[in-house]
């Protein structure tokens, strides 16, 4: 009995004591002290997110001025009238970006201003527009530089696409399906050093792109020739193809693959590089079984009147060798192009139909095509 009241007692005074300590707290008596109802790292994480949002908005805000829309004039029939004239109408084919303020020399890809026989025009996030003057096309990358007069934008600042990490943030801006202005998407550089072929494998025409940065950013026909940047906002990359069937892969073209061409275009006005003038795909070592053909590089089209032209390389023939290496998907062509100057021989190694050939072709200079 007498264990029992002991129990009931202390049962009464802690009921006592904690009706006491809630009342003091109550009216401000007793100070309570509440715990991190939140875990650090949930905090830590909450502050990661807002400072590469911070970063990301900083970038866009510092390079979309410097970020234009490559528009195209053409005459357009009407299709309710067979009789009336055709009318000029003008569209967004792709994206560009300022690499010279004083010389108002743009960036963009090669397959947007491919066609001699169109008049292209320069568009600024303000609307204002600008004839494009002159043209250069990369032969073996698929870069252009375009020209105009009086744009005074400034020059977006370029990176050093060799420190490139995998993983790393990556933004690209440009005008998405020829349609919306300036749009920015983001995500992170997936892969280094791929090889992609582009175009059109319907209409027969294809190349292959090599050593290019894959990137989940999106990227599609629209926003093609703008800028892939950092986080400091400095150009890595042009945005250059995408993969259909496949979503969130896109590639871009590494920027120092392309900073010499800047440089020379910048202060000469034209640019002078070896060329041989094929566009090619590679064979790879399954398809070469399945076709019971050799490995290296199908010429799916040879320019008329070019090095490769002239030395009698033909489409459908498969060049195995190139400068003594043998072709294969490490292989990187275009760079053991770049890596001559016009006028030195290039030995090759062509399969056609069963037999193989050795041809020596003799690299020219990069026609500079002007259009206007």
């Amino acid at each position: 009995m007498d264990r029992l009241r002991q129990i009931i007692l202390i049962v009464i005074l802690g009921s006592l004591a904690g009706l006491t300590t809630f009342r003091l707290a109550s009216e401000g008596k007793l100070p309570i002290k509440i715990g991190n109802l939140v875990p650090q790292t949930i905090n830590n994480q909450t502050q990661t997110v807002v400072q590469e949002e911070n970063s990301v908005i900083k970038v866009v805000e510092q390079s979309s001025p410097s970020v234009v829309a490559i528009g195209v004039t053409q005459r357009v029939a009407n299709p309710f009238d067979p009789y009336a004239l055709p009318k000029q109408q003008q569209s967004t084919i792709g994206t560009g970006f300022m690499v010279s303020q004083d010389k108002g020399i743009i960036v963009t890809n090669r397959h947007v201003v491919d066609n001699l026989s169109l008049k292209y025009t320069v568009i600024t996030k303000d609307g204002k527009k600008f004839d494009v003057k002159k043209i250069y096309r990369d032969p073996n990358l698929d870069l252009a530089l375009v020209q105009v007069d009086n744009i005074n934008l400034p020059a977006l600042e370029l990176g050093d696409s060799s420190k490139i990490r995998v993983g790393q943030l990556a933004i690209a801006i440009g005008n998405a399906l020829g349609r919306f202005d300036n749009t920015v998407t983001t995500g992170v550089v997936s892969g280094l050093g791929r090889a992609v072929s582009v175009g059109d494998p319907f209409g027969g025409i294809t190349e292959q792109l090599d050593d290019l940065i894959q990137t989940d950013a999106a990227i599609n026909p629209g926003n093609s020739g703008g800028p892939l940047l950092n986080s400091a906002g400095q150009v890595i990359g042009v945005n250059v193809a995408t993969t259909e069937g496949a979503q969130n892969i896109g590639f871009a073209i590494p920027i120092n693959s392309v900073k010499a061409i800047v440089d020379e275009f910048v202060s000469t006005g034209k640019i002078t590089r070896a060329y041989m003038g094929i566009r090619y795909r590679l064979v790879t070592r399954d398809i070469a079984i399945l076709n019971e053909v050799p490995q290296g590089a199908y010429i799916q089209e040879v320019i008329t009147g070019s090095p490769a032209d002239k030395a009698g390389i033909l489409a459908g023939d498969i060049l195995t060798k190139i400068d003594g290496q043998t072709i294969n998907n490490e292989t990187k062509i275009s760079q053991i192009v770049q890596s001559k100057k016009p006028g030195d021989s290039i030995s090759t190694e062509v399969w056609t139909d069963g037999k193989t050939r050795s041809v020596n072709v003799t690299l020219a200079e990069t026609p500079n095509q002007e259009p206007y």
